[in-house]
């Protein structure tokens, strides 16, 4: 009984490891290398098409995931990321990143709100990191950011991800 309990001991980190690979694999569906066709053929028709300099970028967004798939000249996938997320929004830079900038990196928002005690639009951006959250980003009248914030999403209708 000791020798399994000993042998169970030794092999379990491993174990471990192994369905922990194999998790984020099923939830990663799309891999370095992939054609375009073969992302299509998983994810469906982008929510936008980004022009990159001398990549393109395929954006799939739906409710609380927004995908960023990086494509090369030759059509094959350089990178993707789920990127609403802390360390992401962390990213953004006040008084430098314009309106273009955040949705190129994080796709259209949720939705976008004016307040009479701002002079721009406010974005607001859905994302999930064990509970609902909402991240908004403040823009001024030539559409730069001035600053974010995040806080509890509280809404009442659950978001419908595709992914």
């Amino acid at each position: 009984m000791h020798a399994k309990l000993d042998a169970l001991r030794r092999t379990a980190p491993a174990l471990a490891a192994t369905l922990l690979l194999s998790a984020c694999a099923a939830f990663s569906p799309v891999t370095p290398g992939m054609t375009g066709d073969q992302v299509a053929a998983r994810l469906g028709k982008p929510t936008r098409v980004l022009p990159m300099g001398e990549s393109t970028r395929w954006q799939y967004a739906a409710g609380q995931q927004a995908i960023m798939v990086d494509l090369d000249t030759a059509g094959r996938v350089t990178s993707a990321r789920q990127v609403l997320n802390a360390s992401d929004f962390a990213r953004i830079e006040v008084g430098l990143w314009t309106r273009a900038r955040v949705q190129s990196e994080f796709g259209p928002p949720a939705k976008v709100d004016r307040v009479a005690s701002w002079p721009g639009d406010i974005m607001t951006y859905r994302w999930r990191e064990f509970e609902d959250l909402l991240f908004w980003v403040y823009l001024d009248q030539n559409d730069v950011v001035q600053r974010t914030g995040q806080g509890l999403d509280l809404s009442r209708d659950p978001p419908h991800d595709r992914f």
